[in-house]
């Protein structure tokens, strides 16, 4: 499989059509995905596909081409950041628990994957996965509406104590609950007049007593930017 990744990956072009990669954003992010390169390297992690290249190869803008890095130090800088860069960086596992473990130790807590042919063993990984957002043969598995993009409780993809950064959680942060409970009594008068009643509020006289007749209480929410 993972033979099958590097080529694939090998076969990709710098540019923005279909089959292609597009260029780093700006001249300080090509610089720090290429330091998470150089130092992986530095540090005895195996190059299966060098991407460097590109940084210098194009006449204009800031390039890196695809990388795929192969770990063996679970501590490896490379394997444990986000470097936000076309770097896939790799590690090879005994056990599907010793994988599961690993990956839960990411503080990041946003999202997961597993790509298999068999729903059992999708299952068993959906199941014990520590992230917000669990892929089954989805790399990127960010949900349709009405659920929102964002991570697990206790990880670093919360906004504090939040809920998801969008969606339903967006509206919770950016807002402020204001509750307005009302209740009215009609004027005098309203409502049929001396002696009568519309049945829908209004002045009933009974008896030589006057008796208010009130609306039904009104609750509303207000939220406020």
């Amino acid at each position: 499989m993972i033979n099958a990744i590097v080529s694939k990956a090998q076969a990709l072009l710098p540019g923005v059509a279909p089959g292609h990669v597009g260029a780093i954003i700006d001249h300080a992010s090509q610089q720090r995905i290429l330091g998470y390169i150089n130092e992986a390297e530095k540090e005895g992690v195996k190059l299966l596909l060098d991407g460097r290249g590109w940084a210098t190869s194009q006449e204009a803008g800031t390039w890196v081409g695809p990388t795929v890095l192969m770990h063996s130090n679970k501590e490896d800088k490379a394997l444990k950041d986000e470097i936000f860069g076309p770097v896939l960086s790799v590690i090879e596992m005994q056990t599907w628990d010793e994988a599961i473990a690993y990956e839960n130790t990411n503080p990041h807590g946003n999202a997961a994957c597993v790509y298999t042919t068999i729903g059992a063993h999708a299952a068993y990984f959906e199941t014990k996965f520590r992230a917000g957002m669990i892929g089954v043969n989805v790399g990127v598995p960010v949900p349709r509406e009405p659920f929102s993009f964002g991570g697990l409780f206790g990880t670093q993809s919360k906004y504090g104590c939040m809920v998801d950064i969008t969606g339903e959680g967006c509206l919770e942060f950016v807002t402020n609950k204001r509750k307005i409970t009302t209740k009215w009594a009609f004027p005098f008068g309203v409502g049929g007049g001396e002696g009568g009643g519309n049945g829908n509020g209004g002045v009933v006289v009974g008896q030589g007593q006057l008796q208010e007749q009130h609306a039904p209480d009104r609750a509303s929410f207000v939220g406020a930017m």
